[in-house]
């Protein structure tokens, strides 16, 4: 124990009553260079402190970490260790000899309350909330599990120095456990009990007022440490005099604007001159796009003006057809109807017929989208049922998507998302609605996998700053349990990421088996409990939104007696296949859930992160689907940004080829199926890429072999 190289600071204020008895406390574990910093005391704490053997500062300038700033002037050269506490007697300082023990390990040892029922018991509800926030906000920003922002903690005196804190108020622990994330320090959290305010009054949790400024101190304290950051990675990623790079930069933007211009005025496809026009702009924007991935890097500005600028351009397109049966579900809800009951063609609803009415696709077949996006339909339906308003909808959306894509991986490899023509056609200009249910999945991910391997960590944004991750768990054995379960940093992200994943779900249903990793993960990890809580936060979404569609014992959510449901297809590749030499296939979708369910279980069994689970889900999903159009593939695009698999970036630009059915149709052609060429050229490169990237090592980087 380096006791005697230790010096401990205690900021008071009015906290005569207990302010001895903590200095006696810590004398008893050899600590005796004590500074209590006299942060405008108008009781008699000073001169206790003094008498009991502690250095008393003071401190005039009101604030936490202001005293704190204080008690670190003029140190003496023996100080290796700075220990802070409170002195209102509310740290259980018992706990002092195991974190002394991990001294020669790490460089900032912290004090987890919430990791011992003491401590749970004690904390009030605005302090668990306002801890629960902070480190949420902090594992969004920095990708790191904090359990706690307490008082209690130990961090070597070079390791302070390297942090250099700025903050003079509450901000100060939450700027001490972000800096050491950044300067790469060795962090551990211990449990510490907790117990009652024994003397004075809690300037934070004791008032109303003190409550919100102190969490507006602290969040603030977050936001201007992300708006640090993000500035040092712009000057970071900036290439001075890289004129190839900005050649290639400006010649990807051209054309991606170009091909946007030229496919804005041909989106009604039942003109039978538009797809032609459309193919035209689309391959002028996948020319761009390919530009895009020879560039060795994007400055912001680049990056959201032509994000912005591209969706912007297409919000102004004829859209597909899906848009008129969104609008028509929003809009017969708000007339008390619902839309699972009544197709659009009910007799019941003809009075209400709009002069889009005829749009609508399949308007025979109740509605299939589930029951969240039902309500955002009927939400923006109540505004105006308006295109330009669901377009809107779904851009800021797509817009939220490709920020958290930048966040984490840096806006070169987000712009395999924000400048991907079939992402930008999908949202902003066929208005499909499948960007409310991504931003969600993101999400979800986002908050389960840490990153971890260097290959993702590239690009690393904000939310990944190193390779491996350097909050490092306690190895104290035995512990209970319970213990062990609160101490894992994942537990109560699984929560939230099953929360995150349950939105997705309520929203399409295509996300719904990924919650079954989820669950097998949490029970492996964590145990049964906390498994049934992940079901439970995974199904809660689509059960509270659901309910208003129910009646007694019956849901009718998915009209599986429809053609659409039963047989129908357009651009399958597997089933396809099979129906070649099984004709009786064609007339049963259901028998692909046989090997979609056998699929399922080999990658649950396989992989432990979300991305590589839920790409390759989502990949087996599409090949075995009797079930496919263009816009579905969108759902590879964002895990194709971490893993930079070659089948979805060449799947991007061939894509278009599924916009022969609708020309082919304007020309009075009946048959809604792609021709063997037409289906290879749509598949080939996903599932040929897509091998080749199983094959690779840890994904393929298309970047790397293309420089």
């Amino acid at each position: 124990m380096k006791t005697d190289r230790t010096l401990v600071i205690i900021p008071v204020y009015n906290e005569q009553s207990t302010i001895a008895r903590v200095i006696e406390t810590l004398q008893s574990y050899g600590l005796d260079r004590i500074r209590v910093v006299d942060n405008g005391s108008i009781d008699r704490s000073g001169a206790i402190a003094s008498a009991a053997g502690a250095e008393v500062l003071s401190e005039p300038i009101p604030g936490y970490g202001q005293a704190c700033w204080r008690g670190l002037q003029n140190l003496s050269p023996g100080i290796e260790w700075i220990l802070f506490c409170d002195g209102d007697g509310s740290d259980d300082l018992s706990q002092l000899p195991s974190f002394f023990t991990q001294q020669s390990d790490f460089d900032l040892i912290l004090g987890d309350r919430g990791a011992t029922p003491a401590g749970r018991e004690v904390m009030t509800p605005v302090q668990l909330f306002g801890n629960q926030l902070a480190t949420f906000l902090i594992r969004l920003g920095w990708g790191e599990s904090y359990r706690d922002l307490g008082p209690m903690r130990l961090i070597r005196r070079s390791a302070l120095d390297s942090i250099q804190m700025q903050d003079r108020a509450f901000g100060w622990t939450v700027e001490m456990q972000v800096r050491a994330i950044e300067c790469q320090l060795r962090i551990v959290e211990l449990p510490v009990g907790y117990f009652p305010r024994q003397g004075g009054k809690s300037k934070i949790s004791g008032t109303l007022s003190g409550s919100f400024k102190a969490g507006s101190t602290i969040l603030s304290t977050i936001g201007r440490l992300l708006l640090r950051r993000w500035r040092r990675q712009q000057e970071d990623r900036a290439v001075p005099n890289d004129t190839d790079n900005l050649i290639l930069l400006s010649l990807s933007a051209f054309l991606l604007g170009l091909g946007t211009l030229l496919m804005v005025p041909y989106g009604d496809f039942a003109q039978a001159e538009a797809v032609p026009q459309f193919w035209l702009g689309s391959s002028v924007m996948s020319l761009g796009f390919i530009f895009s991935w020879l560039l060795r890097s994007v400055p912001g500005v680049w990056f959201w003006v032509i994000a912005i600028a591209l969706r912007g351009f297409l919000s102004v397109m004829y859209p597909g057809n899906d848009i008129w049966r969104y609008l028509w579900e929003g809009y017969i809800q708000n007339l008390g109807f619902s839309p699972y009951e009544f197709a659009p063609n009910a007799p019941e609803l003809v009075p209400y017929h709009t002069q889009w009415h005829s749009l609508i696709n399949h308007p025979d077949t109740s509605a299939i989208y589930p029951p969240l996006a039902q309500w955002g339909f009927r939400s923006l339906s109540a505004i105006a049922p308006s295109v330009l308003l669901f377009k809107l909808s779904f851009i800021l959306t797509d817009l939220l998507t490709c920020w958290l894509l930048s966040v984490r991986f840096g806006y070169l490899s987000a712009t395999f998302y924000a400048w991907n023509p079939l992402i930008l056609y999908s949202f902003a200009g066929g208005a499909h609605y499948d960007t409310w249910f991504i931003l969600p999945l993101v999400a979800a991910w986002f908050l389960f996998d840490i990153p971890q391997s260097q290959t993702e960590n590239k690009q690393a944004g904000v939310w990944g700053i190193r390779p491996h991750s350097n909050l490092i768990e306690s190895t104290h054995e035995p512990e209970p349990p319970g213990i062990r379960l609160c101490r894992q940093p994942k537990t109560p992200f699984w929560f939230c990421s099953a929360l995150f994943l349950g939105i997705s779900i309520a929203i399409k249903w295509m996300s719904l088996p990924i919650l079954s990793f989820l669950t097998w993960r949490a029970w492996r990890k964590a145990g049964i409990k906390t498994a049934a809580i992940v079901i439970l936060c995974g199904l809660l979404p689509l059960i509270l939104a659901a309910l208003p569609f129910c009646s007694g014992t019956e849901c009718p959510l998915i009209p599986t007696g429809s053609v659409f449901v039963s047989h129908g297809r357009s651009a399958e590749f597997v089933p396809y296949l099979l129906g070649k030499v099984w004709q009786a296939s064609r007339d049963a979708n259901w028998i692909y859930l046989i090997p979609l369910g056998v699929s399922g279980l080999w990658i649950l069994w396989k992989f432990k992160q979300f991305r590589p689970f839920a790409e390759s889900y989502f990949f087996a999903l599409l090949v075995l689907s009797p079930i496919v159009h263009a816009w579905y593939f969108t759902w590879l695009v964002p895990f194709a940004v971490a893993s930079r698999n070659m089948g979805t970036y060449w799947m991007s630009v061939g894509v278009f080829v599924y916009f022969a059915l609708p020309y082919r149709e304007a020309l009075g052609r009946e048959n809604w199926s792609l021709t063997s060429s037409e289906r290879w050229f749509l598949w080939l490169p996903l599932v040929l890429g897509g091998l080749m990237s199983i094959w690779q090592s840890r994904g393929f980087d298309i970047r790397r072999n293309l420089h």
